[in-house]
């Protein structure tokens, strides 16, 4: 049986969110990001026309488009008009996966004999526009690679349909840069060797992809061929990462303790990032003595950055602990977790902390997770067991 695979995307979503709120936004160019220092977390097609992107500095976007107005952005809007979203499109279809805040899969295969993938998509894609106010693209194929690029080239408000005889002159004139696992990094690699469409992609050998870009090499032969089994994973809010620590000895040291709520945070952070996980809610746990136990959890703007979830651990901490008693246990847990990478919601963070986490990140990949860290993390190593 054909599979009928659909990728659909929220367009522009924090700027169609911010719109919802205030009509004065409509048909104007628009950047969502914080300060002079900051970086575009989005930004509208007006804005996009004077050659602004996510992940650029402020200064700069403005410098290019000195008319956008500037929004700082609210989290919580964000997050509560994609659960919304989320609700909308549950309810309608049998399999969907959150690929990130702004972004599904769906599985619809089979769902032809009861009334039409196409049509159905339509249908939930319309549903989404009338209950929630924002528009959405979406494309319908065979697999998740090639919906996704079907989406990339319907938008905006677009839909698209590519059947299995149209994948192959669907794809073969697009630029490499539309496959999803091909960076800066490896198109300068591929376009050194004149590869620098899909099709050319497609004719290489597996074997000298392999040499030029290592283990990859198969698996971007195949996308670049449309060919892609990855299943749509269910969605469920119940995921979850985790950590806790038992102290050794009962403590009242505030001090260590924040400084070990800090640690974990760090490393629960950076484990979001290595996993491409988000996550939209933080779980503190304590345990008194007694062995009295509290939890207490805040919601947060889907992030990976551990800044924002090391401050809301502490802030969380503050409004527990409120006996004086020795503590005999902390845990945190990340939860409502959804795949994407934390640079979306940076709204407050400069270029210099994206860099940042960067670098930091590939020292741990390459040396292990606690080879760097803040200080505030590493005070607390008498209670690491």
């Amino acid at each position: 049986m054909e599979r009928a695979i659909v990728h659909m995307d929220l367009d522009t979503f924090f700027v169609s969110c911010e719109r919802l709120q205030n009509s004065a936004l409509h048909g104007v160019p628009v950047i969502i990001g914080g300060g002079d220092r900051g970086v575009v977390a989005s930004c509208s097609y007006e804005a996009r026309y004077f050659g602004v992107r996510s992940a650029m500095p402020i200064r700069m976007a403005l410098r290019l488009c000195p008319q956008a107005r500037v929004v700082r952005g609210d989290h919580e809007m964000y997050s509560r008009l994609s659960h919304t979203v989320t609700e909308i499109i549950q309810e309608k279809v049998p399999v969907i996966e959150k690929a990130s805040i702004d972004e599904f899969y769906l599985d619809l295969t089979g769902m032809d004999r009861f009334f039409g993938c196409y049509q159905w998509t339509r249908e939930v894609a319309e549903a989404v526009t009338r209950e929630a106010g924002l528009p959405i693209s979406f494309a319908l194929s065979t697999n998740k690679t090639v919906s996704k690029i079907g989406t990339g080239q319907a938008k905006p408000v677009g839909r698209l349909e590519i059947k299995e005889a149209q994948v192959k002159p669907f794809l073969n004139p697009l630029s490499i840069r539309k496959i999803p696992m091909v960076g800066d990094a490896t198109f300068r690699l591929l376009s050194r060797v004149g590869v620098r469409t899909i099709q050319t992609l497609s004719e290489m050998p597996v074997l000298v992809l392999q040499q030029m870009i290592g283990k990859n090499g198969t698996e971007l032969w195949k996308k670049a061929n449309g060919i892609d089994e990855t299943p749509v994973v269910p969605y469920s809010e119940r995921k979850s990462i985790s950590t806790e620590r038992t102290f050794s000895n009962d403590t009242m040291d505030i001090h260590a303790v924040r400084s070990l709520i800090s640690g974990m945070a760090e490393q629960l952070a950076y484990q979001l990032r290595k996993e491409k996980w988000l996550t939209s809610t933080v779980v503190l746990k304590i345990r008194y003595s007694n062995f009295d136990t509290e939890t207490k959890q805040c919601r947060v703007a889907y992030t990976a950055a551990d800044h924002t979830l090391t401050r809301c651990a502490l802030d969380l901490f503050e409004k527990l602990y409120t006996r004086r008693m020795r503590l005999r246990l902390v845990g945190l847990r990340f939860t409502g977790l959804v795949h994407g990478h934390h640079q979306m919601d940076l709204f407050e963070d400069t270029e210099e902390l994206m860099n940042l986490y960067q670098t930091m990140d590939r020292i741990k990949n390459r040396f292990g997770s606690s080879a760097v860290g803040r200080a505030s993390g590493f005070e607390s190593g008498n209670f690491r067991g």
